[in-house]
Parts: C-alpha cells; structure tokens; sequence
C-alpha cells in the first residue's frame, strides 16, 4: 500500500532566526488520488498565471496569492476523497535549548509530523500489508550531504511498524505536489504567527480535511477520527 506525502517548510530553524514559530507539512493522499490533486491544482495554478500575467515557468508561492485564489485552490482540492492537510507546528519560545543543527531538527520535526498527524489517521486493523510512504519534499533548504539522512531516520525511528520510506528531493519549482504543500503549511503556519493574515481562508477550511499538532505539548487541531477506506481498492 503505497501513501503519497508532499511536504514543505514554513519560518525558520536557523539558530540566528528571530521567528518564533516554525512549521512543517503539506498533504498526504492514496494512490487514487495523488494525481487529481496535482491536476487541479495545476489548473488552477495556470489560470492565475494568465490573469497576472505570469510567465507559466514561474512560481506563485502561497504568500504571492490573493485570498480569494488560495480560497479557491482549497475548496477545489479539499473535498477529494483520500486528501489530507496536515501540519506540524513548532513553538520556538518554549525550547529549552537553541537548534544548533537545521537538518536534524528538520528530521525530528518530519518524524513528529507523521507521529501525530499522519499515522493516528490511519486505520492499520484495515492494513496487511506494508506501507511505503512516498515522500516528496522541496530541496532549496537541504545540503547535499544530507539528502539521504531522512529516509534512514525514518526507517529507523519506525524499525517496529510495518512502514518503509522512500524521501525524493524536488525543485518546487517544477513540482505541483510541493506547491500544494506550501500553501497547506504557509496557511497555517500563519495561523499561529499572526492569524488575521489568513483568518479568510481558514473560514473555509473544513476540519475533516486536515490535522494540525502543536509542539510543544499533544494539542490537536482538525480531523480526529481515523480514515475508513475499502481495503480492496488500490490505495
């Protein structure tokens, strides 16, 4: 059983960084799925490219999108059976220590993320088979010493369950999925930095669609309940 992740950063880790959040996710998807997500973010991605002007080789980050596109994007793609937000949020003030080392925060903070925002929404009585997280995320922050950290962590950190990983490294530039993971993570990144910048789109968002974790403590935001799905489908 294959799950596609698209992740994506927002604020800060760097120890010179006076940000006082820092936030890691995206979505993840069934196989059924992954590609309507990436179609209909695409389209949509094209029409706003023609209506400024943009050049289509260009990328729109979230943070260059009008409310109402971003509103647009979200209640196009958040009603897709197996699509699912999700968002890891880290408050830097209540660190002890300072980050000293970016990447391995950094796989911390992805091991975090599939701790308390991925796995609690899978339902594993309906699983007997292995589960290979597909795992796409932009490569502008990681050091070409570091790319293969990731998926060893993983593999190690989840030694006990029935999961392998396999971590791809995108330009966001070319990659629609890491696009889509940018404005999950950007929108609610600033909902804890300051929230009257997307309390718009957040009026729209629909708890069932995403699951948002605070860090410190085990504060859950969104969806709950575990995902139900017919075991004999290809997901």
């Amino acid at each position: 059983m294959k799950i596609y992740v698209y992740l994506d950063e927002s604020g800060s880790i760097h120890k010179n960084s006076n940000t006082k959040f820092f936030a890691v996710g995206g979505y993840f998807v069934f196989t059924n799925d992954k590609n309507k997500v990436t179609s209909l973010y695409k389209k949509i991605n094209k029409k706003i490219k023609v209506n400024k002007n943009i050049p289509f080789d260009k990328e729109i980050k979230s943070y260059n999108m009008t409310d109402e596109e971003k509103i647009e994007i979200f209640n196009s793609i958040q009603d897709i059976d197996t699509f699912y937000g999700c968002a890891k949020i880290f408050d830097k003030k209540s660190m002890k220590k300072e980050i000293v080392e970016s990447n391995i925060f950094f796989n911390y903070a992805v091991k975090l993320l599939f701790n308390d925002c991925i796995i609690p929404l899978l339902n594993l009585n309906q699983i007997n088979e292995n589960v290979e997280f597909i795992v796409s995320i932009d490569n502008r922050n990681i050091r070409v010493g570091d790319l293969n950290n990731l998926e060893t962590y993983l593999k190690t950190e989840f030694c006990l369950q029935n999961f392998d990983f396999k971590i791809t490294y995108y330009d966001s530039t070319t990659n629609f999925g890491i696009q889509m993971a940018d404005l999950v993570i950007n929108t609610f990144y600033n909902l804890y930095k300051d929230k009257t910048i997307v309390k718009n789109v957040i009026s729209h968002l629909k708890g069932k669609n995403f699951r948002i974790s605070l860090f410190p403590g085990y504060k859950i935001k969104g969806r709950i309940q575990k995902i139900e799905y017919n075991i004999n489908e290809d997901v």
